[in-house]
Formats: C-alpha cells, sequence, structure tokens
C-alpha cells in the first residue's frame, strides 16, 4: 500500500510558513528528477524516444527549465503555451503541439518555433496551409471510436471531441502527401488517469497496427508514433502506481511485434504525458482557520476550490495528511471546505481524519498536476503561490501568489464616473 509519505517534515513546513503564508503548492524536484530519469530509462531501447511534458499540467517555466534539462520536450496546447516554451528555450521538434478547435494564430506561432504540429481534425490541414503554410512534418490524432474503450474522465472516445475516424485518418495522410508532406507522425490519447497496465500496450498495438496499414496504403514512412499521456497516479492509498520499466517493456512487446516482425522502418516514440509526471510531487500546503458543527463536522481550510478544483469537477479523491497527528488514530468524519459561495467546494466529504484542531496544518496530496493549473478567480478569490522543494532542501519561489492588485488589474475604475 502506498502510505502517502512527505518530503518535508512538520519543522521544516513550519520554516516555510515563516516566509511563504500558506496556502500554497510545493514540488519536490529531487523526486521528479528521478522519476524522468527512471521513465527514460524505461524507453533506452527506442533510439528516438522522447516525452513532451504536457505543459497543461504545471505550466510554470521553472518546472518546464527541470524537465529539459532531464531530455523533455514539451506538449502545447495552446499559443501562451507555446510562449512559455520558447521563453524556457524549448523550440523546434521538442515541441508537440496538439490543439483543438485552433486558432489561425496558434498555427502561426507553431510554424514559427517549428514545433510538431499535430491536427485534431482533417479540415483543420487546409486552414493550416492557408494561414501558416505547409509544414514538413505533419500528424494527426486518431479517434478508435468504439475499437477502444475510454475511461470516466475523457469519456468514450466516439463520444469525445477529439481526433479523426479511421476513414478520415487515411484520407488525411493521402492529402498530405498530394500536398509535398514528406514526414508524418500518428498519435491517439483516449484516456485520462489511467491505472490499467494492461491499457497502453494495448493502444500501442492499435497504432502499431495502423501504421503498417498506413504505409502499405498510402505509400509513406511513419516516422513517429505519439502514444498520448493519460497515464495515472495512486491518488488512493491502496492503489497502485504504474512501473515505468514494465511499462517501457509492455510497449516494446507490440514494437517487436508489429514494427520489427513486419519489417517496417524503425519508429520513435514519443509520449505527452503531465500527470505522472509531476502529481505525484506537488502538495497543497493550507491551515486550518475554522471548525464547525452543524448537521456535519466541518474543517475550514484557508485554500479553497480555486487552488484545487479536481475534488469538486471530478468527485476526485486527494490524501489529507493532519501534519504532527500522521500516528494519530482517525477517529472524527469531516467535511473539509474552502471558503467559496459553493456547497462542492470540498477537499473531501465523510473523510475520517484525526480530530483537527484551528491552526493545524493540513497536506493535501498528488496536487502537482491540474492543480494550481485550473486555478481561478470566481469570488474575487486569489491564486497561491508555487513552491519548489529544492534538493538541498532549500526553497525557491517559482510563482508568487497574486494579488488584489492583479485580480483588478483588467479593470479602468474611472469608467465608474462614466456610466
Amino acid at each position: 500500500m502506498n502510505t502517502k509519505k512527505l518530503p518535508f517534515s512538520l519543522e521544516e513546513i513550519k520554516e516555510i510558513i515563516k516566509t511563504h503564508p500558506t496556502p500554497f503548492h510545493i514540488y519536490d524536484e529531487a523526486a521528479m528528477r528521478e522519476n524522468a530519469r527512471k521513465l527514460k530509462a524505461a524507453f533506452t531501447w527506442n533510439k528516438g524516444f522522447k516525452e513532451y511534458f504536457a505543459v497543461k499540467a504545471a505550466p510554470n517555466p521553472v518546472l518546464m527549465k527541470i524537465f529539459k534539462e532531464e531530455g523533455f520536450g514539451a506538449d502545447c496546447s495552446s499559443l501562451p503555451e507555446l510562449v512559455l516554451a520558447e521563453k524556457v528555450g524549448i523550440k523546434g521538434e521538442d515541441i508537440m503541439f496538439s490543439s483543438n478547435n485552433t486558432p489561425a494564430k496558434e498555427f502561426v506561432k507553431a510554424r514559427e518555433l517549428n514545433a510538431f504540429i499535430n491536427l485534431d481534425d482533417i479540415r483543420h490541414l487546409p486552414f493550416l496551409a492557408k494561414h501558416a503554410g505547409i509544414p514538413e512534418t505533419i500528424s494527426f490524432r486518431y479517434n478508435p471510436g468504439s475499437l477502444k474503450e475510454g475511461n470516466l474522465i475523457i469519456g468514450h472516445p466516439e463520444e469525445a471531441k477529439y481526433g479523426l475516424t479511421r476513414e478520415q485518418l487515411f484520407e488525411a495522410y493521402k492529402q498530405a502527401k498530394e500536398m509535398g508532406i514528406k514526414r508524418f507522425g500518428l498519435h491517439t490519447m483516449v484516456a485520462s488517469n489511467e491505472l490499467d497496465p494492461a491499457y497502453f500496450p494495448e493502444t500501442a498495438n492499435i497504432l502499431f497496427a495502423l501504421v503498417k496499414e498506413i504505409t502499405e496504403k498510402i505509400g509513406i514512412t511513419i516516422e513517429f508514433v505519439n502514444l498520448g499521456g493519460g497515464i495515472g497516479i495512486p491518488y488512493r492509498p491502496e492503489q497502485k502506481a504504474i512501473e515505468w520499466k514494465a511499462f517501457g517493456d509492455a510497449i516494446k512487446a507490440e514494437y517487436d511485434k508489429i514494427i520489427i516482425g513486419n519489417g517496417l522502418p524503425e519508429l520513435k516514440i514519443f509520449l505527452e504525458s503531465g500527470r505522472a509526471i509531476t502529481g505525484p510531487y506537488g502538495y497543497l500546503v493550507t491551515t486550518v482557520q475554522h471548525l464547525k458543527y452543524t448537521y456535519k463536522n466541518y474543517v475550514g481550510l484557508d485554500a479553497s476550490m480555486q487552488n484545487l478544483m479536481r475534488p469538486a469537477l471530478y468527485g476526485a479523491y486527494h490524501h489529507i495528511t493532519v501534519m504532527g497527528k500522521e500516528n494519530q488514530p482517525h477517529t472524527v468524519k469531516y467535511d473539509v471546505t474552502g471558503s467559496l459561495c459553493e456547497n462542492n467546494d470540498k477537499f473531501a466529504i465523510d473523510r475520517m481524519l484525526p480530530e483537527i484542531e484551528e491552526g493545524d496544518i493540513v497536506v493535501i496530496h498528488d496536487t502537482g498536476a491540474h492543480g494550481h493549473a485550473m486555478g481561478f478567480n470566481y469570488n474575487a478569490k486569489l491564486r497561491s503561490a508555487e513552491l519548489l522543494l529544492r534538493p538541498d532542501r532549500s526553497v525557491m519561489q517559482i510563482r508568487r501568489a497574486e494579488t488584489m492588485d492583479d485580480y483588478f488589474a483588467t479593470l479602468d475604475f474611472k469608467l465608474i464616473d462614466k456610466v
């Protein structure tokens, strides 16, 4: 069982809070780097392997720089994410641009950076050519429909807004070849936060078989297959993490069977994982400011849903540690809440925890992906700071907390007098 350990002690976190008031997200750099290296080691069998870190999971340039140093690229899905990558020094084929319903200016920027462009719709091919020109390389996102089951977060593939049908896929490669495009990739992603290790080699099997068929029918060479992301993490203590070596070995078995077994050209394997890279190594640190006892027992934190939306959005579980009370029995049932004017502003419902007191420091686990990134300003709540716990145990602030001046920055109060 995953015991959900923390990378810092109560004494350390109290020292951090003296300089950086709660709430804040803090990331464990040493653990993230170790995780990145284990992923790369699992794919040493594939010469062209590359992980394109999904920027949407944790769009912070310091984190992106860490992964650049570890040999990762950037998976971008918007103009600001492309600019983030550019500012970090990630350019060219170290960027995978995968978006949907894409504005022309985003294609223009992707072409300017010489990024790999992964198209979500067959109609985007002429749209791209019209607005940004014809690239040397193109990739298409495949939606396998009923051939592949999705999961709770993304849903069934045939109901998802993403990707091309099988028929559209073959026609798209044909059109791209006729347009003079020389290099080709193939992509899919049909699940999110998936922990079944059998799911991913099954996806690889589908894509590798498609590579064979496309090669034979269209007469082009697929240079890379992007297996997407969607790799889950064990949010619950009883869940088991995907083991990178077993993951890589399972993909290799399908590669050897279909690509090597059919004498096809070498194929580069790409991933675009985000959650599995940073998720387990981020923590939302918050302080108990109120306790309330009515029909239920409520713990009121100084963090709210704008600091971590996943429990309200998905009913997602995030483990909670009350610092200093790790070994006390969990004898009291609480709803752990924020202060938004929304009844779903809850980090946990009916959670058994140690008896809690005002001023207790509470840590919410596994917030390193889609935590701070999904923040918002409803109720005029301000987004928190992001901190980095360095390998030498020092702490770096990598994003300051928002201020009211930030919140008001897009408003012109002089307009009040003109109404």
